[in-house]
């Protein structure tokens, strides 16, 4: 399971939405231009965020978007589900029925990561990444080491 781009655009796009709209609506061309996003693209990513209400258009010259709700009301989460994107680490879509149409052996484990991933990103408002007030977790450090241990361990044996 991995975000894809989808994911990380929308996200992407409403930051730096969120950052300019005081100056304004702001145009999917200036974002598109900043961020490096197609402008197609963006389009079919803020028309699936209008109709879930996260995003306003304002027509007419000087028209652009602006956020439907405050920045401290819009989670990372809101944004991810807005754009189809899938937060399921099961194989199954959680119906269970991922072995033969029966639970596999790692179902809850998925199940729970699935839960979890949600509520951080239920927990991350929009209002707090423009604000940068999201950082890394000390323990990632932790992760890489792992990893990276992992790794020499594999190759000694190997090499024995």
């Amino acid at each position: 399971m991995r975000l894809t781009t989808k994911g990380r655009f929308a996200v992407t796009a409403m930051i730096d939405l969120a950052a300019r709209q005081a100056e304004g609506p702001v145009t999917l061309a200036g974002i598109a231009e900043r961020q490096k996003i197609s402008l197609s693209y963006l389009e079919q990513l803020f028309g699936k965020l209008r109709r879930h209400k996260l995003v306003s258009s304002v027509r007419g010259p000087g028209g652009g978007y602006r956020l439907a709700r405050e920045m401290d009301a819009i989670t990372v989460a809101d944004i991810i589900i807005a754009v189809d994107e899938p937060l399921d680490a099961t194989q199954c879509g959680g119906k269970q029925n991922c072995h033969d149409e029966h639970r596999c052996a790692t179902h809850d484990l998925w199940a729970n990561l699935n839960k979890r991933m949600y509520a951080y990103l239920d927990s991350v408002t929009l209002s707090a990444l423009v604000n940068r007030e999201v950082k890394a977790d000390a323990d990632m450090a932790v992760l890489k080491n792992i990893r990276r241990r992992a790794g020499l361990v594999v190759r000694e044996v190997a090499a024995v």
